[in-house]
């Protein structure tokens, strides 16, 4: 269930924006932020929906090889969320160890405008 004032849709509603402002940068980051969600919604494609009688392993009839997407709850968003801000600060980390100071400043950045959408606007 996708809430009107959720984490996907202030994601969704700030991509304009930031394309409009040419922020290389923060739209990089919205847009893996959002394909995380999308990622985390798809079916496994290595578990055959139906078998098929005569042919191990694969899916028989028409369409049977479709699945519905899973629908995260708020809260699942919101825990892809937390975990893409997590990895960009890991990671801005050991940039930080080997003495990448450019890139750890930018993956910190990331990880800042991302954590901001998981604040609802008052």
């Amino acid at each position: 269930m996708n809430e009107p004032d959720g984490v996907r849709a202030r994601l969704r509603a700030a991509l304009p924006a930031a394309l409009k402002a040419r922020d290389a940068g923060a739209v990089a980051a919205i847009r893996s932020t959002l394909a995380a969600i999308d990622n985390a919604e798809a079916v496994d494609a290595r578990a055959p929906v139906v078998e098929h009688a005569r042919i191990a392993g694969t899916a028989g009839e028409l369409g049977a090889g479709e699945a519905a997407r899973a629908t995260l709850t708020e809260r699942q968003q919101r825990e892809v969320v937390e975990r893409e801000v997590a990895e960009r600060r890991a990671a801005a980390d050991e940039y930080d160890r080997h003495g990448h100071d450019e890139q750890a400043a930018r993956l910190r950045t990331e990880a800042d405008l991302v954590a901001s959408f998981l604040v609802r606007p008052a």
